[in-house]
């Protein structure tokens, strides 16, 4: 009886565990290792798109799972960062794509790539971020346009309602994950400010200064309205975040820089994603590095 009940505990103790990596991995998207920040970005997921909110988790799920398999590092699979490239290559997979079977496996296998480019990276101590991401997603699009444009969904109109500055900011947090839709970006701005308040902070300031900046370069309004100029500038002010005046700067210059990238994408017609998130913060982490080797 005793032999059945701790078999029980320990059973229930591993799947515990494996809920907790499966939800860091969400959080990781924007940088947060925290198990409830991960489960309200899967709930405002589920939210915008029920399709989306299982892509995410099947995505989350089979990252991770890879790299299980592949007997990475114990430590960086319980922090998550092995799910959250692949949960977002999952939620752009039902972005692009029509959700068909095919969609489905392009799920599974993208998010298996997704987990181990991003092992590629951490073994060579590369901040890699989200590219993991865009690289997988780029060549999903890539085949899909040239070879499988019958697999391309059809771009569902958007509306944008009269909206301010702080809403902005808050579909900017939503769209970091692909939904429009402003309760989402609560939750995702919540999620964040859960596990650490000023990167929250941060990234909402990031997201409004990008969208003001955006519009006096003349961008369309309906998708200022919509957060698509800001939701690479709430991830770079995350990056950054910090007490600091120093910090702020940094963020600063982060996120003029990811707009200027993103502005500069979408006049040539390139699918952004995450990259001007990305390219901005090794810029800036490399300038960072230049002047404190400086001042030593």
């Amino acid at each position: 009886m005793t032999q059945k009940l701790n078999s029980k505990n320990s059973l229930l103790s591993k799947s515990a565990t494996v809920i907790s990596v499966i939800l860091k991995g969400l959080g990781q998207i924007m940088l947060q290792e925290n198990s409830i920040t991960g489960l309200l970005f899967l709930v405002g997921i589920f939210y915008g798109s029920l399709t989306m909110g299982f892509a995410a988790l099947l995505a989350t799920v089979c990252g991770t799972a890879t790299a299980y398999l592949l007997k990475y590092d114990k430590t960086e699979i319980n922090k998550g960062l092995y799910g959250f490239s692949a949960a977002l290559v999952g939620v752009a997979v039902m972005l692009f794509l029509k959700p068909t079977l095919w969609a489905w496996a392009i799920v599974v296998v993208g998010s298996a790539l997704a987990a181990m480019l991003q092992h590629f990276f951490i073994k060579r101590k590369i901040p890699a971020f989200t590219f993991p991401f865009v690289l997988v997603t780029w060549i999903i699009l890539f085949i899909s346009n040239n070879f499988f444009s019958d697999l391309l969904a059809t771009p569902a109109p958007t509306v944008a309602h009269l909206s301010d500055s702080l809403s902005d900011g808050f579909k900017s947090f939503g769209q970091v994950i692909f939904q429009n839709k402003l309760v989402s970006g609560l939750l995702f701005f919540v999620a964040v400010f859960i596990s650490s308040p000023i990167a929250a902070l941060y990234g909402l300031a990031g997201a409004i200064v990008s969208a003001i900046i955006a519009f006096e370069f003349s961008a369309p309004i309906d998708d200022i309205n919509l957060g698509l100029y800001g939701f690479n500038a709430v991830l770079c002010a995350i990056v950054f975040a910090g007490d600091q005046v120093r910090d702020g700067i940094w963020v600063m210059l982060s996120v003029v820089l990811s707009l200027g990238v993103s502005l500069l994408m979408i006049k040539f017609g390139f699918v952004q994603l995450t990259f001007p998130f990305v390219l901005a913060t090794w810029i800036t982490l490399f300038l960072k590095s230049r002047l404190q080797k400086t001042s030593k």
